[in-house]
C-alpha cells in the first residue's frame, strides 16, 4: 500500500509521530509532503521541524499563497505523484479549499484514490468558486474523514454521499503526555489552556470560579485579545490572589503544566461562525491523568466521553457546581484521572489514530476484513462513531 499524505500540519514535529506509527503498519510505504513553513493568522510562522521522521519519506514541497487557508496550492505535486505512484493520496485539508481539488485531480490522473479531511461542523455557505470546488472534491474522493460527529452531518447535508469515518486528525504521544506524581498540596488547582478569546469562554470560568464554595486556585495558560478584560474581571471579582495568568507556554513544557492541574476546564461557547471542533487540550490533559470538565459546545462531550463532566455552555451555575463537587472529592478526581488516561490509551494515541487511518485506507482499496463491505458503503462503520 503506497500512501501519500499532503498536510501543512506536519510542519509541527510532534504531529509527525502519527506518520511514524502509520509507516510501521504492514505493507505501508509512506510519503509525507509538507511545506517548509506555514503562516497562521494571529499565531505567526511555524517552520518545519524534523522530529519524528523514521520509516517514511518526508519531502518539502514549495507552497503558493502560504497562510491563505482557502487558496493555497503546492507546487511540484505531479513530480512527486509520478515518481512515487501512490495507491492512496490523503489530502489533509477541507473539501472547499483549492489545494484539495488541485491535489485530487493530480492524484486521479496518477491512478490513486483520494481521501480528504474536514473539521467543518457548521453548515456554512461560501461564495463562488468554493461551492464548485467542494462539490468537485465530493465527486473525486473515494472516502472522507471527519474530525467530529457534526462534520458528518454537514457533509451529508451538502450532498456528499461517499464513505466517511470519524477519526481525529492527530492523537497524542502517551509517553510525552504522561501522569506525574500524586498531588499532596491543597487547595486544588484548576486549569484553563487555550486562546484568550470570547469563544473560548474563560470569562465564564472566572465567573464560576468566583461562585465556588470550596477553596481552590486557577491558572489560565494562553494569550489573546481578551487578556486585559479577563484580568480586570478577576480584579472586580476579588480573585487576584487566587488567579494566575501564565501567558503562552512552549509545547515542550505543556506536560508539566497539565500535571500540576487537579482539573482542566474547557468552557467553550458556540458562535454563529464557530463551534468547538475537537478540543485537543482535552486529550492532552487526560493523557496526563487529569480529569476534564467541558461545555457541550460541538465535539467536547464526545471527546470527554463522560456526560457527568459536561455542562451546558454558558451555564455558570452548573459549572460552579461541578467544580465544587470535584474540588471537594480528591478520591473521585483520582479515579476520573485514571479513567481519563485509559480512555486516551484506547482511543486517542498517535498509534491508535494511525491504525484507524490504516484500516480506512485498506477499505478504500478493497482490502478490508470479510463482511466490512456492507457496513462501509453506508458511510461509516457501524458502532464505530467515536471521535
Amino acid at each position: 500500500m503506497k500512501v501519500v499524505i499532503l498536510s501543512k500540519a506536519h510542519v509541527v514535529g510532534v504531529y509527525q509521530r502519527k506518520l511514524e506509527e502509520l509507516a510501521r503498519l504492514p505493507d505501508v510505504e509512506l510519503l509525507a509532503l509538507t511545506p517548509p513553513y506555514w503562516r497562521e493568522a494571529r499565531v505567526g510562522v511555524q517552520r518545519l521541524e524534523r522530529r519524528h521522521t523514521e520509516g517514511y519519506q518526508l519531502a518539502v514541497v514549495p507552497m503558493l499563497f502560504n497562510g491563505h487557508h482557502h487558496v493555497h496550492l503546492y507546487r511540484r505535486l505531479w513530480r512527486h505523484f509520478r515518481a512515487f505512484r501512490p495507491d492512496i493520496v490523503h489530502v489533509d485539508d477541507e473539501p472547499y479549499n483549492l489545494v484539495t481539488l488541485h491535489a485530487a485531480l493530480l492524484a486521479r490522473l496518477a491512478g490513486a484514490r483520494v481521501v480528504f479531511f474536514t473539521w467543518q461542523n457548521l453548515d456554512r455557505g461560501y461564495p463562488p468558486p468554493f461551492p464548485q470546488v467542494e462539490w468537485s472534491n465530493y465527486r473525486l474522493a473515494a472516502a472522507a474523514v471527519a474530525g467530529n460527529q457534526e462534520a458528518v452531518e454537514v457533509l451529508r447535508h451538502k450532498g456528499y454521499r461517499g464513505p466517511v469515518e470519524v477519526i481525529p486528525q492527530f492523537g497524542v504521544d502517551p509517553e510525552f503526555y504522561a501522569p506525574g506524581p500524586a498531588h499532596t498540596d491543597k487547595p486544588p488547582l484548576i486549569g484553563f489552556v487555550g486562546r484568550l478569546v470570547p469563544e473560548k469562554g474563560a470569562d465564564d470560568l472566572l465567573a464560576a470560579f468566583a461562585r465556588m464554595r470550596q477553596p481552590s486556585r486557577l491558572d489560565l495558560v494562553g494569550t489573546g485579545s481578551e487578556q486585559a478584560r479577563l484580568d480586570a474581571q478577576a480584579g472586580r471579582l476579588g480573585l487576584r490572589d487566587r488567579v494566575r495568568f501564565r501567558g503562552a507556554v512552549p509545547p515542550a513544557e505543556m506536560p508539566e503544566i497539565y500535571r500540576a492541574f487537579d482539573l482542566l476546564v474547557v468552557p467553550s461557547r458556540t458562535r454563529s461562525n464557530w463551534k468547538e471542533q475537537f478540543g485537543r487540550v482535552i486529550i492532552e490533559a487526560m493523557a496526563c491523568g487529569v480529569p476534564v470538565i467541558g461545555s457541550d459546545s460541538g465535539e467536547i462531550p464526545h471527546v470527554i466521553g463522560a456526560p457527568e463532566l459536561v455542562f451546558p455552555e454558558g451555564n455558570i451555575d452548573a459549572l460552579a457546581r461541578l467544580l465544587d463537587e470535584l474540588a471537594a472529592d480528591p478520591a473521585r478526581r483520582a479515579r476520573l484521572g485514571e479513567w481519563a488516561r485509559r480512555r486516551v490509551l484506547a482511543e486517542f494515541t498517535q498509534a491508535s489514530v494511525a491504525r484507524r487511518y490504516y484500516e480506512l485506507y485498506r477499505r478504500v482499496l478493497g482490502q478490508g476484513e470479510p463482511g466490512d463491505e456492507g457496513r462501509w458503503v453506508s458511510g461509516r462503520i457501524d458502532g464505530d462513531s467515536r471521535a
